[in-house]
This record gives C-alpha cells, sequence and structure tokens, in this order.
C-alpha cells in the first residue's frame, strides 16, 4: 500500500505556506489597496473582461499564462542549442526577443491575475497571493535575464533566464493547486442534474410576485422566482465560487449575488455581470395541486424488456 504521507505532501505544503505570518499581513495589505479600487470599477465592462466572463465563458487568465511559459520556454531551448546568437550586430538575438515577448505577455497575465485575486476569498486568497508573488519573482528575473543579454553577458542572461522558468514553473504548480485543488474559478454547478421528477419545493401561496425563495429538494439548492405569475426556477448555488444567491438582492428579474457580486436573470439564468464565467443551470417548473414543483434532469428512460 502506497505511503499516504508521501501523496499528500503538496497538501501539507500549502496548507504550511497559508500559515505564514508575514503571508497573512501582506495579503491584509494588499486586499485593503486593492479590494476599495476594485470595488469603484467593479461594473467597468474592462473589468469584466479582464475575467473572461460570459464572453469567454471562463477565466481569460489561464489561457494567458501559457504564454509567457511558452516564450520562457522557447528561450531555454534556443540558450541550451546555442542558438541565442545576434545575427547583423544586432544584440537582440532569439532567445531576447523571447524573453522579451514573455515579459510583454507576463504583464497583462498579472494584470488578469489581480482581477480574478479580487474575487477569491480566505485561504484562496494568501495561496493566489503567493502564486502571484512567485510570478512576480520569476518577471523580475526573466527582466534582468533580458539586461545581462542585451549588455554582452549571455552566460549570466542563460543562467537567469532558467532560474526565472524554473521559479515560474513552480507558480503554475500553486496554481494548478487553485484551480484542481481549490477548485477556483471552476464551475460550481457543472454537475447538478436532480431530481429526476416532479418533487414538491414550495406552497404555491408562500411565493408571491417579484419575491424570490431558497428551498432544497432532493439535496440540490433552487431558487425559485415568480414573475407575472409566471414562475422560474433556477440553481441556488452561484457557479462562480458557490454563494446561495436567494440571499442577494433582487433588482427587477435579476438576483446579485451576494459574495462577488455577479448578476444573474432569474428567468433563464444568463449572466447579466460577472465575474461569473457560467449562467445558471435552469430547472423546469410548474404549478400543480397548490404546489410549485420542479424538476432538474428529464427522467431517466425506461429499460425496454427483452422480447
Amino acid at each position: 500500500m502506497a505511503d499516504s504521507g508521501a501523496t499528500a505532501w503538496h497538501q501539507r505544503a500549502v496548507a504550511e505556506i497559508t500559515r505564514w505570518p508575514w503571508l497573512q499581513r501582506l495579503n491584509d495589505q494588499a486586499t485593503a489597496a486593492v479590494d476599495p479600487l476594485y470595488d469603484r470599477f467593479r461594473a467597468n465592462p474592462v473589468v469584466e473582461l479582464m475575467h473572461g466572463g460570459r464572453w469567454l465563458g471562463h477565466s481569460l487568465h489561464p489561457a494567458l499564462s501559457d504564454l509567457p511559459i511558452g516564450f520562457w520556454s522557447a528561450t531555454l531551448l534556443l540558450d541550451m542549442a546555442g542558438q541565442d546568437v545576434p545575427a547583423n550586430g544586432s544584440r537582440l538575438d532569439p532567445s531576447s526577443t523571447l524573453s522579451a515577448a514573455g515579459i510583454a505577455a507576463a504583464a497583462a497575465t498579472a494584470a488578469t491575475g489581480v482581477a480574478d485575486w479580487s474575487v477569491s476569498d480566505n485561504e484562496d486568497r494568501r495561496v493566489g497571493l503567493f502564486h502571484g508573488l512567485l510570478n512576480g519573482a520569476g518577471t523580475v528575473l526573466q527582466g534582468v535575464s533580458l539586461a545581462a543579454r542585451l549588455s554582452g553577458h549571455r552566460r549570466t542572461g542563460r543562467a537567469l533566464g532558467a532560474a526565472s522558468l524554473t521559479v515560474t514553473v513552480a507558480a503554475a504548480y500553486i496554481g494548478g493547486h487553485l484551480v484542481q485543488g481549490r477548485a477556483v474559478m471552476v464551475n460550481r454547478v457543472a454537475t447538478n442534474t436532480g431530481p429526476q421528477r416532479w418533487v414538491r419545493a414550495v406552497a404555491d401561496d408562500d411565493l408571491a410576485d417579484g419575491a424570490v425563495a431558497g428551498v432544497e429538494v432532493e439535496g440540490r439548492h433552487v431558487l425559485l422566482h415568480r414573475s407575472d405569475g409566471e414562475v422560474h426556477a433556477i440553481d441556488d448555488v452561484c457557479s462562480h465560487a458557490g454563494a446561495l444567491l436567494h440571499r442577494g438582492e433582487v433588482e427587477g428579474c435579476t438576483v446579485v449575488c451576494p459574495l462577488h457580486y455577479s448578476v444573474f436573470d432569474l428567468r433563464d439564468g444568463r449572466i447579466v455581470r460577472g465575474p461569473a464565467h457560467h449562467p445558471q443551470p435552469v430547472l423546469p417548473a410548474r404549478v400543480r395541486n397548490g404546489w410549485i414543483e420542479v424538476r432538474g434532469s428529464a427522467p431517466a428512460p425506461r429499460s425496454r424488456r427483452s422480447g
């Protein structure tokens, strides 16, 4: 039987990182500086676009992060192959060009990373800050490497470039932990399907026109809304970070997530404003015998009897 301690080292390592006092203090300072600025421009379409939001369907930051890693990996390969030699007396060789392109891409990646970090919480925020610090260190090393190359100190530039990529890969590992280990920026309702039959949710008289109600049916949290006499049902768990939407403010036929202020249309679950990337799943709803009933997936087909 495999040693469970050996397979869980990464969990213990990340947990220990989040307890570092200096990281907690820095996290509090960064939060105090960034959150008011983010709140001020939250509704700006440019800020939402930096998340990826409804237009892209997922976070923009992970996609952009492939660029500096790719550029700097190519830089290292050229260095190892001895192809970092400038042509025609120019100081800008192929390795330097890729290094500079990676630095430019890292700036855009950092901007989108800060936007996503602003809508994280608690331990995720501290881990995200450490992830950003590592990426920042990798970018600084790459910048010094580029300066060394341009000044003719190619051996120093190669060494610093390799160190930069090593730090950046470590940062990528932490980023992978956030997504796959902590489920940050993933669709929290992607696997919600039930119930597979009509289930009573709430008495018809208990849901006034324009009101919302949060109910649980067979383990699934559902938000009910009545508009002009018609009942609508969507997933109550926010697809972005798992908050219960019925606790948020209702504005007309929209609800504002109480955690990160994404806005969803209560009639069809579509995203009106991010940072959410995925719409809320819609459930069929009906009024029957004085009750509002909901259903998730269509009933499973009956198996055919063999003739």
